[in-house]
């Protein structure tokens, strides 16, 4: 089978669809370059002195570990010289990070998470780096945090890296879903999976069932009879599976179908989530989407979602089609 790197790959649907202007292929090759880089440092452990905490906390107020920290750096340092960018967004961060005035100015946005699930960093299971495109505005001259405020809809381009036995990156530039797995000896992302589709029925759900007890009445009435297998309403069993990632989730129900679920729950009903819309909820839904599954936050798609902060969160449904319908219609009755 001939082998087609994720260079080719790009250049190829530049061509045929006219979909990827140059600036944004190169911007993708540096974020990929930026995840080999990444899964490095991750494949490296504890003999590259990476794991534990860095004894600081995110904007989040959550605790970093210093894989964290160094997988932001990796990124903003890769992709600050190219030209291609006008500014960054991180998860880690509190502001943008705009390009420095010594190189040119681009007409990309960048947003990414770094690390998504830094709990399975020191335990050795499964993590990513999630990271969504947006155009810069028409006129802009100096980036500020309202330019990143567009909705979902507005990407370029979505993908995800997930450093698990294999690296893998997942990519999508609004033109179908396709994967490139890291050849470590070769050190080139090569394409394994092409126009991925996501199965609209699935007998798996993932939710954090600890939490139960704080879900609104739709969430707990769809488990329920997920849970009630055979013998209840669904007339079918269901598995349940939680990783405590986000990318190393999705990737399973973008393999074999499935629905995700990271609801508001009642602990904090001023917060209308968990997940980070910008830099996790968006570049998700689009994937999915983009691989014929559905992203919902409960009532309305979350593509369309008119974003008013940066680090704004945002309830999570996404995955199989029927599934993702049937507990946002039990949100909207």
């Amino acid at each position: 089978m001939k082998r087609v790197s994720l260079t080719q790959f790009l250049v190829e649907q530049q061509r045929q669809n006219n979909s990827i202007p140059a600036e944004l292929r190169l911007l993708i090759e540096v974020v990929a370059r930026a995840c080999k880089t990444i899964s490095h440092a991750v494949g490296k452990g504890a003999l590259g002195e990476v794991l534990g905490t860095a004894g600081s906390e995110n904007v989040q107020g959550e605790v970093q570990k210093k894989l964290d920290i160094i997988s932001n750096e990796i990124l903003l340092e890769a992709n600050e010289w190219g030209g291609h960018l006008a500014a960054m967004a991180s998860e880690e961060m509190e502001s943008i990070h705009p390009i420095p005035n010594r190189y040119p100015m681009g007409e990309y946005l960048l947003m990414f998470d770094p690390l998504d699930g830094s709990s399975n960093i020191d335990v050795n299971v499964s993590i990513g780096t999630i990271f969504s495109v947006l155009k810069a505005p028409e006129g802009m001259s100096t980036p500020s945090e309202q330019d990143f405020l567009q909705p979902g809809t507005k990407q370029v381009a979505a993908g995800y890296a997930v450093y698990g036995p294999q690296t893998v990156l997942v990519l999508t530039t609004g033109n179908g879903v396709n994967c490139f797995t890291l050849d470590r000896e070769m050190g080139s992302w090569v394409l394994t999976q092409s126009n991925v589709q996501i199965p609209a029925d699935t007998k798996e759900f993932a939710i954090n069932a600890s939490n139960s007890r704080h879900w609104y009445p739709p969430v707990t009435r769809y488990v329920d009879e997920m849970l009630a297998g055979k013998t209840g309403p669904r007339g079918k069993d269901f598995n349940m599976r939680w990783i405590a990632s986000m990318v190393a989730d999705v990737h399973r129900i973008l393999n074999r179908g499935g629905i995700f679920m990271y609801p508001a729950d009642l602990r904090e009903p001023e917060k209308a989530g968990k997940l980070r819309l910008m830099y996790e909820a968006n570049p998700m839904a689009m994937i999915v989407e983009q691989a014929g599954g559905m992203a919902t936050n409960g009532k309305e798609r979350i593509l369309d979602i008119q974003p008013t902060a940066l680090h704004q969160r945002v309830a999570v449904f996404l995955g199989s089609r029927n599934e993702v319908e049937l507990v946002t219609s039990y949100h909207k009755e």
